[in-house]
């Protein structure tokens, strides 16, 4: 437990790493915050944030930067506070948006550019049929013992198909039995409802690697079918970041979120339209190519009209001004 003195001077170093992306030392804190104290003292409490693990020295004669621990203390202290929610979205701006784009489709995509425009990060709106179409019917193909094309008709009468390959053999009546057993578990769910009941390991029998490597395919198949309904911009502003000034560095980020799998487990806890806003901070996020990176979501809408609102960009994001923005789009797409 921070004390109320270290809580600032952990907050400000934070501060001013967002602002200028340059390492913090104690004479920069003490001449630039109202801190109470000697260079000298907040010397000693940086050595005690850095041994707790809350920030870092890139170089012995550097100043300091936060760590992932760092950035979490001072996102759950916006939360708690509610500092992150004093600015709600100016009603002019919710109706401007509204009244510019009659169809979902075009709010979301103005959305989206707003967000990017006013975080500098990617932005991403995900629309509620990514998340909540449901599955009628799946049957798998065998073309092979070592490949099958998987079909997937949804709800609303949409069909999909993916070719699957195999690395051991898959008999016919293997095939079969994982056909049965999906249909049995699978029929009436989402992409999101498939994912989740994953993750709570409810079903033994679907930890099978066959089936596991079939479920992949068909929430990839359920992300296909929609893919022109998320709308994403801002990787230009991405790359102003000098995290990402190499656009190799920026490479892997896109990479992965392209995989409809990973956005999905992504944005696992954006639950409930009313809910709060989800921020996963660097190595908190589900695969390693995200560690370098920040995601702030939540949702909107409700029930089966359910989708995300989110912006990503790097772990030194301005994360009051993110929660305010995607807030704000929360707001704008709420109703609609």
């Amino acid at each position: 437990m921070l004390s109320e003195r270290r809580q600032r001077v952990l907050r400000a170093l934070i501060e001013d790493y967002i602002q200028y992306a340059l390492p913090v030392g104690s004479r920069t804190l003490a001449e630039r915050h109202r801190l109470g104290v000697s260079p000298a003292t907040v010397r000693n409490d940086l050595s005690v944030l850095e041994d707790a693990g809350f920030i870092q020295q890139p170089h012995t004669s550097a100043g300091r930067v936060p760590t992932d621990a760092g950035y979490r203390t001072f996102v759950d202290e916006l939360l708690s506070s509610g500092l992150a929610e004093e600015e709600r979205p100016h009603p002019s701006m919710v109706e401007e948006l509204r009244a510019s784009a009659s169809e979902l489709d075009a709010l979301m995509e103005r959305t989206s550019a707003a967000l990017a425009r006013l975080t500098d990060c990617l932005s991403i709106v995900m629309a509620p049929s990514v998340f909540s179409g449901r599955i009628r019917q799946l049957t798998l193909v065998s073309l092979s013992n070592y490949q099958a094309i998987v079909i997937v008709v949804a709800e609303d009468g949409q069909v999909v198909n993916r070719t699957i390959s195999f690395t051991d053999e898959v008999t016919c009546d293997e095939l079969a039995a994982a056909q049965n057993l999906l249909n049995r578990v699978l029929v009436g769910q989402s992409a999101r409802d498939v994912r989740r009941n994953l993750d709570a390991g409810t079903i033994e029998a679907l930890r099978d690697p066959l089936v596991q490597l079939i479920i992949d395919e068909v929430v990839e198949c359920l992300g296909e079918s929609d893919g022109n309904r998320a709308h994403s911009l801002g990787i230009s502003s991405l790359l102003r970041q000098p995290e990402f000034s190499d656009s190799k560095a920026l490479l892997p980020v896109m990479e992965v979120l392209e995989d409809d799998r990973v956005l999905l487990h992504a944005f696992d806890d954006t639950v409930d339209g009313d809910g709060p806003v989800m921020v996963r901070i660097g190595h908190e996020n589900p695969t390693s190519e995200l560690a370098g990176v920040s995601i702030v979501a939540c949702p909107y809408g409700r029930g089966d009209s359910e989708g995300v609102v989110a912006v990503i960009g790097p772990t030194r994001m301005n994360y009051a001004g993110a929660i305010r923005a995607v807030r704000a789009a929360q707001c704008v797409l709420h109703d609609e």
